[in-house]
């Protein structure tokens, strides 16, 4: 059953990938490449050439981020070569693919509102 909160989501989301496709003159292909956004972004330098396990890296920084906003993580500290660290604050309960791409995009949206400033 599709419910209006999803419709919306999704309708947000789309206008995102768009604002994302006008801004960077590629349209981010799923939910992976928007969190490898968020991670560049949060790392704070720049769009360079990221090894696979820094690309791993770049995504993680952006769930914990993204699931800060629902007091899961919050930031331990930067280390020495500028890499963020997160603590978990509460276990993350257990939910299914479909929860976990929606939660995640929510809070994408939420994180280029609030953070960047793009209205969406």
């Amino acid at each position: 059953m599709v419910y209006q909160k999803d419709l919306e989501v999704e309708k947000k989301w789309n206008a995102l990938l768009n604002t994302l496709e006008k801004n960077m003159g590629k349209r981010p292909k799923d939910l992976n490449a928007v969190l490898f956004l968020i991670g560049v972004q949060e790392l704070g330098m720049g769009a360079k050439t990221y090894e696979k396990e820094e690309k791993q890296d770049l995504m993680h920084i952006a769930i914990c981020k993204l699931l800060s906003f629902s007091g899961f993580y919050e930031l331990e500290g930067i280390d020495a070569q500028g890499w963020p660290h997160w603590n978990l604050l509460k276990p993350l309960p257990h939910f299914d693919l479909l929860e976990q791409e929606k939660l995640l995009k929510m809070h994408a949206l939420e994180y280029f509102n609030e953070e960047l400033g793009l209205s969406l």
